[in-house]
């Protein structure tokens, strides 16, 4: 495959005219998403970089495309602000623009929401050539479709991104973290789900199988030891409490997916808590590694690459390949064939991408 690399926004209006069918990337850090059919041209937007605009007061930045996301972390952290959205492989080299389009979040969005809730404004190249803007640079913006939510999890087949906005938050004062021993999986199940409708503001409740979860919370340094006694008290189960380093290490080595092996891909299925426990029998029997973030609400799980990923059994549920090699040929879908998108998705994906240059990926279920 060919590849291109672009600077300025003007590169990629170029590159989508000039060629039939073209695929973009940033640092390569979800390789598989961006695996393409023969014949595509491959944009490397890495070096369409920089934060434009940054206004601390606002609580909003603005930055390129390829801008590594641990330039905006050190740059937000200066002014005591962070990315609620926790967006995973920051230390691997993620990119602003191939984290909104893989739509990925981590395990410490349980509080403040996901990427999602954070875009505010966006710009792109369509499948035309032409420069599209959606939303705003300011939070209180509501005209127009709400392309920048549109472009989350596209996968860089509506269009380029070349630049976004997002919203950002004050940093906690402080962080603990609980680790809370249960006695099957039944019942980690049943903590988690108790935990998370109770009154308490928890960053992240992930469960590590079979047994044990994992609960930070953040707030006042001066409270916060006692909020985290008397959460840890409510659950009616044993836990201690990591101590500070301990738990800016854990969290970090859980957004860069530290548990992966080189020779794994890594897998995301969306789910429903009610659901866990079905899912965990299934990747119990694969004897994969795993664990289940969110509340319950998204499993990660390695599988091996020299097994085909057609005998993975996922039953009714859909996963998608995130890390690990490229993918030579298939789809990065596994598991039951995914949906159709729908008419009124197919109308957007063909007003703004009619020739079809950049759906490149092949979407369906393997």
């Amino acid at each position: 495959m060919n590849q291109v690399s672009v600077t300025a926004v003007e590169d990629v209006v170029h590159a989508m005219r000039e060629y039939a069918r073209v695929t973009a990337h940033g640092a390569l850090t979800k390789r598989p998403l961006v695996s393409a059919r023969d014949g595509a041209i491959r944009l490397d937007t890495s070096e369409l970089a920089g934060i434009t605009e940054y206004d601390p007061a606002e609580f909003t930045f603005t930055a390129l495309a390829g801008t590594p996301l641990h330039v905006v972390e050190s740059l937000l952290a200066a002014h005591g602000q962070h990315m609620p959205f926790d967006p995973p492989l920051v230390d691997a080299g993620a990119t602003v623009a191939g984290t909104i389009a893989a739509g990925i979040n981590g395990s410490c969005r349980l509080r403040g929401g996901g990427l999602r809730d954070f875009i505010i404004g966006i710009r792109f190249v369509d499948g035309t050539g032409a420069v599209v803007r959606g939303g705003g640079r300011v939070v209180k913006n509501a005209a127009g479709f709400d392309l920048p939510r549109l472009m989350v999890g596209s996968m860089g087949q509506l269009g380029i991104i070349v630049e976004a906005t997002f919203k950002v938050f004050p940093l906690p004062e402080a962080r603990a973290t609980l680790r809370i021993e249960c006695q099957s999986i039944d019942d980690a199940i049943h903590c988690m789900s108790d935990l998370a409708r109770a009154p308490f503001d928890i960053e992240a409740l992930d469960l590590e199988p079979p047994d044990i979860l994992m609960l930070r919370l953040g707030g006042d340094s001066a409270s916060l030891a006692r909020h985290a006694q008397r959460v840890g008290l409510s659950t009616a189960r044993p836990f201690d409490t990591l101590r500070t380093d301990e738990d800016a290490a854990y969290w970090r080595e859980q957004r860069e997916f530290a548990w992966l092996q080189p020779d794994h891909w890594l897998i995301r299925v969306p789910l429903q808590l009610r659901r866990l426990a079905a899912l965990e029998k299934l990747l119990a029997g694969e004897a994969a590694m795993r664990r289940y973030a969110v509340a319950g609400n998204v499993a990660w799980f390695a599988w091996p690459v020299r097994s085909a990923l057609t005998s993975l059994d996922l039953g009714n549920f859909v996963g998608q390949i995130v890390r690990g090699p490229a993918l030579e040929a298939g789809s990065p879908v596994v598991g039951t064939a995914a949906r159709t998108a729908g008419a009124f998705a197919e109308r957007v994906s063909n007003a703004l991408d009619p020739s079809r240059r950049l759906r490149t990926l092949d979407m369906a279920g393997s």
